[in-house]
């Protein structure tokens, strides 16, 4: 069983900046990536950011020079430090672990529920 746990959405203005934070628990040996994807109203869902455990990012080319992507792998954590917030940043954002869960699961892909991200202009 595994449980991502997100946080750090709410309402900015345009300019602004917002934390969004992931948590991973449960039956995991190692994770082997962590990240984010969106999806806003009307619209597929798109990805957002990477990281890998060696820490080498990817971006999405709509949120380069923006966004950050960071990792704690004590905590288990993946971070998105969003700046420069545009409305068409708008969407729910989605957590997302990719991890070894041990011989009987092999490697598996876990998302979270979401946090809404909202930017007025």
């Amino acid at each position: 069983q595994v449980q991502l746990v997100e946080s750090g959405g709410g309402l900015v203005q345009a300019g602004g900046s917002l934390r969004l934070s992931c948590t991973a628990s449960g039956t995991i040996f190692t994770i082997n990536a962590m990240g984010w994807y969106r999806q806003a109203p009307g619209k597929q869902r798109e990805w957002v950011a990477r990281i890998s455990s060696t820490n080498s990012t990817n971006y999405a080319d709509s949120v380069k020079g923006r966004f950050t992507i960071t990792r704690d792998n004590a905590k288990n954590t993946v971070y998105l430090q969003m700046n420069a917030l545009k409305p068409e940043d708008t969407a729910v954002y989605y957590c997302f672990v990719n991890y070894w869960g041990g011989q009987a699961m092999g490697v598996q892909n876990y998302w979270g529920q979401g946090t809404q991200v909202t930017v007025s202009s």
